[in-house]
């Protein structure tokens, strides 16, 4: 379980005391929500197939988008803080979770230095991109923002050893909008426009990244 939960660079050894805490969370169906706002932090939770979203609500009920979360992911650090969790996550798709205790593993990463320095290192990834994003809604055009968007996945899913070049979207339009601050239209704009012009292929969710390079420059 442990590695395939938290696929890091860990010793045997380490590896085989992890396993000792980490648990199988139910399947989550679409639209399950995994943590609600407010809720206390009693586990980290690690992607393991599927995909989800954390979002948050205004005071009207509108739903703003924070974060989506792939294979790979930890969900759960928003409620380190103050030991509650600040944000809702809902599954986008039939996924599949590792549950960690919390209470676990401040145990375990006191034993083992090279567990706390992953758990960090996750952390740091986490605030690098919440920054980026931040630097790309201030200052990027609709069209770069959605060729960061769409560069950002094509990293990801080629630091999980997945193709770079051809993926499916778990999110809807309405959903990738929101998390840009665009509205659909503009979301659907965009895309017919990049295929026009060669960059994309986009079938329904699929798509399909045809000349890396010319997205690499426009999402820069």
């Amino acid at each position: 379980m442990a590695t395939l939960c938290l696929p890091y660079q860990l010793s045997p050894e380490q590896t085989e005391k992890l396993d000792t805490i980490i648990q199988r969370h139910r399947p989550l169906q679409k639209r399950d929500v995994l943590i609600e706002n407010g809720e206390p932090l009693k586990f980290l939770y690690a992607v393991r197939s599927g995909s989800l979203k954390s979002y948050s609500l205004d005071s009207h009920g509108s739903e703003q988008i924070i974060d989506f979360h792939l294979p790979g992911d930890l969900i759960g650090f928003d409620g380190l803080i103050d030991g509650q969790h600040r944000s809702f996550t809902q599954a986008l798709e039939t996924t599949m979770l590792c549950e960690i205790p919390m209470q676990s593993l401040d145990q375990l990463s006191a034993e083992l230095p090279g567990l706390r320095k992953q758990l960090l290192r996750v952390m740091s990834g986490e605030l690098h991109a919440s920054k980026t994003l931040l630097g790309t809604l201030n200052h990027h055009t609709a069209q770069q923002r959605l060729a960061n968007f769409i560069m950002t996945l094509s990293n990801r899913f080629q630091q999980r050893g997945l193709s770079s070049r051809s993926f499916r979207l778990s999110m809807t339009r309405a959903d990738i909008g929101n998390y840009l601050g665009l509205s659909v239209e503009t979301i659907s704009r965009i895309l017919t426009q990049l295929q026009q012009e060669g960059v994309l292929a986009v079938q329904n969710k699929l798509v399909e990244i045809t000349d890396p390079e010319r997205l690499r420059a426009l999402a820069s």
